[in-house]
């Protein structure tokens, strides 16, 4: 008797579970710090320019200051405080509170609120000052 394999079951993948704000937080933490390395190697390059002579230095500034460069600006901006607001609450689980259902929306909610404004406030200040 020959017996046919039987096919391996499917653990539980992002079309069956259902989305929710914890779970595109804790997806969109990991997402902000691979941006973060982008903006390491970003600020290497900057490093780079700024080493290389005045020359090297102002055709990095203009390519970052152009649009497309202060979209990816604005988009490590964003990651940066994200990332920040989500680890203040790793910490607070680490501590081993926030970990009821409501306290983990409320806190996912709170730091999605938190990045935007505070995104928003340098970008705004940066605008004020002439720094854009």
């Amino acid at each position: 008797m020959t017996y046919a394999p039987r096919e391996r079951p499917l653990s539980p993948h992002t079309t069956i579970w259902r989305w929710h704000v914890t779970m595109a937080t804790s997806i969109l933490h990991r997402a902000t710090g691979c941006a973060l390395y982008g903006g390491a190697l970003i600020f290497a390059l900057w490093a780079t320019a700024l080493a290389s002579g005045p020359d090297a230095y102002a055709t990095f500034m203009a390519v970052l200051g152009s649009f497309p460069g202060k979209i990816v600006m604005f988009g490590l901006t964003l990651s940066v405080f994200y990332h920040l607001a989500k680890g203040v609450q790793h910490l607070i689980w680490d501590l081993g509170f926030g970990y009821k259902v409501q306290t983990a929306t409320l806190g996912a909610v709170v730091c999605i609120a938190f990045s935007i404004a505070a995104t928003l406030a340098v970008w705004i200040i940066a605008a004020m000052t002439g720094a854009l």
